[in-house]
């Protein structure tokens, strides 16, 4: 199938080839005809899938059928993490092009009056993380009584986060009448119950298993003891990861610590983590996918919302917690049909967390032997 085959209007069809995009995604292609149809979705894909482009072209194609309307915004989509946030209004601006679609990205760390500002001279589309959003509505700053698509994306890592007593006052907070747009990446039992309450009759899409891997990542492990970890962390940007890696770290003060550690050895490299300001977060990515820096250490509240094509290391500095973290850590690579590289430094202590990591992914991850930092 073409996107040409999806009945898409035409300015959003021009934009998606002007884009360089030719043929769907199976989330797209299985997605875009149910949206179009006005039906909710239950979606679950890996990420890197194409999830975006799956609800986000199907709005478009509304929005612009509908024309112009004064009053306040349509849709609203919400998303974990700032960075998400910001690259889903990247793709909504790519997609828009030409188009009288205004949308409006409200996150905190910033100033909330220009965002308010904004939403004042019109908006049809809001992209918000839940806590600022219900800051605009305390400010009595945004009407939401017109929403008629709900999307939530990534919903299992905003339970993670602890957003569910967010997204119910925000649900209480916008029509019964409308269609939801639900995607996780994983589908427990509390995903399950969340879907239940804010679906109706939807239609499931599912793309791969539950968990399961991207084919297109080349998964390795290098066994270390835990003071040679960055040493060996060092040793491998020098030696074998040629280009743009993403270094994962279990917290804030690692990711510092680590980058740190890569500057004194000559590597450029900074860190995004939960601490940082907005404006800090935006230009270390920025300078990551511009190329003017080469390593960026980021804890995992980054990592669902970098979102870079040609990414083609993942590092895993420290084996994560919970099993379901290494699928969405080397999820941001191997991503729109490219191979990449995911890489773990894992201690002896490391081996139980690894045993459930590979009967999550039901695979066993290829050992490096005879490394010089082997532990």
């Amino acid at each position: 199938m073409t996107f040409t085959e999806l009945q898409l209007c035409e300015p959003v069809l021009k934009n998606v080839l002007a884009a360089g995009y030719t043929q769907p995604t199976p989330i797209q292609e299985q997605a875009i005809p149910v949206v179009m149809a006005g039906r909710d979705i239950f979606g679950c894909a890996q990420t890197g899938t194409g999830k975006t482009a799956a609800f986000g072209l199907p709005i478009l194609h509304r929005l612009h059928n509908e024309g112009p309307f004064r009053g306040g915004p349509r849709v609203l989509i919400l998303a974990p993490t700032r960075e998400l946030a910001v690259q889903i209004d990247e793709s909504f601006r790519t997609y828009a092009k030409g188009l009288k679609v205004r949308s409006v990205v409200l996150l905190g760390g910033v100033s909330i009056r220009p965002q308010i500002e904004q939403i004042r001279r019109g908006v049809d589309v809001i992209i918000a993380t839940p806590g600022r959003l219900l800051d605009v509505v305390e400010h009595r700053a945004l009407n939401l009584s017109n929403i008629h698509t709900f999307v939530l994306d990534e919903a299992d890592r905003m339970l993670d986060m602890g957003f569910l007593p967010s997204i119910r006052q925000v649900v209480k907070l916008i029509p019964t009448q409308r269609q939801t747009l639900f995607f996780s990446a994983t589908l427990p039992r509390e995903i399950r119950d969340l879907a239940n309450s804010l679906l109706n009759e939807p239609v499931h899409v599912a793309v791969a298993p539950e968990n399961t891997t991207t084919e297109m990542v080349d998964q390795r492990l290098y066994f270390v003891e835990r003071d040679r970890k960055r040493a060996l962390l060092a040793h491998l940007l020098e030696e074998d990861l040629e280009g743009s890696v993403l270094v994962f770290t279990r917290t804030k003060r690692g990711a510092d610590r680590v980058t740190k550690d890569l500057m004194k050895v000559g590597l450029k490299a900074a860190s995004i983590h939960g601490d940082k300001s907005q404006m800090a977060r935006q230009k270390a990515l920025q300078d990551f996918k511009s190329g003017r820096t080469r390593v960026l250490v980021a804890t995992d509240i980054a990592a669902r919302g970098i979102d870079i094509a040609q990414l083609p290391y993942v590092v895993n500095f420290d084996v994560p917690e919970a099993a379901e973290t290494y699928v969405h850590r080397i999820g941001r690579t191997g991503r729109a049909g490219r191979s990449g590289v995911a890489v773990t430094l894992a201690t002896p202590e490391d081996r139980n967390s690894l045993r459930d990591i590979e009967k999550l992914i039901r695979m066993r991850i290829p050992a490096v032997r005879d490394h010089p930092f082997e532990g």
